[in-house]
């Protein structure tokens, strides 16, 4: 690799850059299990400060130093015979040709050794350093040169199917878009700690206990969930120009609102009003950390100024890591030891699932208090919440940790993510037939068909043959 890459640029500059891409990427492969592809190059490249921040830690710094910059200065300081392009090339192309001889004969000579080691291991490859992250890179460079600017933006038909003048059959609907949430940490599914006791206390909720992820990460998940195409179709790129679950209401009079305490929306929300909550200008709730409960400050005065149906998404903060202390109060922290460190290498496993079990409990206050807002609205509209995590996270289980592994094969931790619905008394969902079905087998699919299916709304588009989430009242079973 790094004499084809001389052929392109002076060896010294390929050489100092397979030993900062090493240093970087060897650090969190080692750390955290994390696989620099493609889609973890498209994280880093859209997210936010505030999380980089969490990331950088003395770990990290210090590795890099010692065995990145120390190494790339050696290097660069060193003075190479100037050669004729003839004898560079003759040079480089021999190199190349030996290294290939001897990568062939050792292949063939154990054949049928490598033949089933990367048959049974085929994630090996995925952690060969620094060839993968530099042809991931690559690959997602390359992604951008097939962007056609001038394709027409897809679009669908959507009309509601409720009548105008029905001034007595208006929904309001928050649909909490968690982050980094497991469903196996959520005691509402059977986890032996108590990470739910407000949720638990509440009569009309029904957990959906078998739910994959479309992604594992935000930037997947996240325009996933709310995109036609689900899982098996999904495209960023494609998804960038298509109109989604949220345009389609949209367009068919329902008010949309997006309040974001993360990132931001990974493009689901350029096409509706948007809020930006991770600043104390917006957050009246920072403590440094801007707070999900910030959210609903304010919120009552935008409902209060709409007429029709109302559909507003939360998009939280909620148990983002590593630094997993920060996503909480100080006054959530139930289980002790927490880790008190973004630096995971510096706790034990069970500090560290400490402090995640408590940004669930904080999601948990947060998931209440967006139930008791309803509840104060329901004499006036039919009132329900969707709690849905966008990917799950790895707490050290064989050595993984945090989330964006490639989905072929990322564990079950990564996938397996948790959705809550709470149905109010006035609205329209059948909760006793819609709680039969909270132990099926579905995906993030059903987030898109469902948000239609609560506001009536018809589409020209082919409904999900997946079992649904929710029945209507009027529905038969």
């Amino acid at each position: 690799m790094l004499s084809l890459f001389s052929l392109i640029m002076p060896s010294k500059y390929v050489a100092i850059l397979f030993i900062s891409v090493a240093a970087f990427s060897a650090y969190f492969s080692d750390q955290y299990g994390t696989v620099i592809d493609i889609e973890m190059i498209r994280n880093m490249i859209e997210t936010d400060t505030s999380e980089t921040a969490d990331l950088i830690t003395w770990g990290l710094m210090s590795r890099v130093l010692v065995l990145g910059l120390l190494p790339a200065i050696i290097v660069f300081r060193l003075r190479l015979q100037k050669v004729k392009i003839q004898r560079y090339l003759a040079a480089h192309a021999l190199v190349t040709g030996v290294s290939l001889c001897v990568a062939a004969a050792c292949v063939l000579s154990y054949s049928s050794q490598y033949a089933s080691f990367f048959r049974e291991h085929k994630s090996v490859r995925y952690y060969v350093t620094p060839a993968y992250p530099i042809y991931s890179a690559l690959q997602f460079a390359a992604s951008f040169s097939h962007i056609d600017t001038d394709l027409p933006f897809k679009s669908f038909d959507a009309i509601s199917s409720i009548l105008e003048d029905e001034t007595d059959h208006k929904e309001l609907i928050i649909l909490v878009v968690g982050e980094t949430a497991r469903a196996d940490h959520f005691s509402l599914n059977g986890y032996s700690r108590v990470t739910n006791p407000l949720l638990a206390k509440e009569s009309r909720l029904i957990s959906y206990s078998r739910i994959q992820s479309c992604g594992t990460s935000t930037a997947i998940s996240v325009p996933c969930m709310f995109s036609y195409s689900g899982h098996d179709g999904f495209d960023v790129k494609s998804a960038r120009n298509t109109e989604n679950g949220l345009d389609l209401l949209q367009k068919a009079g329902v008010n949309v609102l997006w309040r974001d305490n993360n990132s931001d929306s990974k493009g689901v929300a350029d096409r509706i009003p948007f809020e930006n909550y991770r600043t104390a200008d917006k957050n009246p709730i920072c403590n440094p950390e801007c707070r999900d409960e910030g959210m609903l400050d304010g919120l009552q005065t935008y409902i209060n100024d709409q007429t029709g149906d109302i559909l507003i998404v939360l998009h939280q903060m909620g148990s983002h890591g590593p630094a997993y202390f920060q996503r909480y109060p100080p006054e959530f922290e139930r289980f002790t030891p927490a880790c008190q460190s973004a630096e995971l290498s510096d706790c034990s496993q069970q500090e560290i699932i400490n402090a995640y079990d408590n940004t669930i409990v904080y999601t948990d206050y947060f998931l209440s208090k967006v139930i008791d807002f309803l509840k104060a609205n329901t004499p006036k509209y039919e009132t329900a919440m969707f709690y849905v995590s966008d990917h799950g996270e790895s707490l050290g289980e064989s050595g993984i940790y945090l989330h964006g592994m490639p989905y072929r094969f990322a564990p079950d931790a990564q996938t397996h993510v948790p959705v809550i619905a709470w149905i109010g008394e006035s609205s329209d969902i059948d909760y006793e037939k819609s709680k039969r079905l909270k132990d099926l087998d579905n995906t993030h699919d059903e987030v898109f068909d469902t948000l239609l299916t609560v506001f009536e709304v018809n589409t020209n588009l082919l409904p999900s043959a997946k079992d649904k989430l929710i029945v209507l009242s009027e529905e038969d079973e």
